[in-house]
């Protein structure tokens, strides 16, 4: 198994892509059945691979945090 997050981002979305695609245009091939029948599959992988090799690389929220912004000071936010 691939275990590179970015990878298997950019594959499953261009194979949904090519799928959106070919039902735009009323095309009914195998393939397209195919896709639809495995993407629930695909989509399983993202995620497990997302979530098992995935490095977060944000700020870690401090004791007694249950949320927080990445895109602003918690002093911006007036509630605290």
């Amino acid at each position: 198994m691939i275990r590179k997050p970015a990878f298997a981002v950019l594959v499953i979305s261009f194979i949904l892509l090519i799928y959106c695609v070919l039902i735009s245009f009323n095309v009914s091939l195998p393939a397209v059945y195919l896709i639809f029948a495995i993407s629930p599959f695909l989509l399983g992988w993202l995620a497990y691979t997302i979530i098992r090799f995935g490095v977060f690389q944000g700020e870690e929220l401090n004791v007694d945090e249950e949320w927080g912004y990445q895109d602003r000071n918690k002093e911006d936010l007036d509630m605290f």
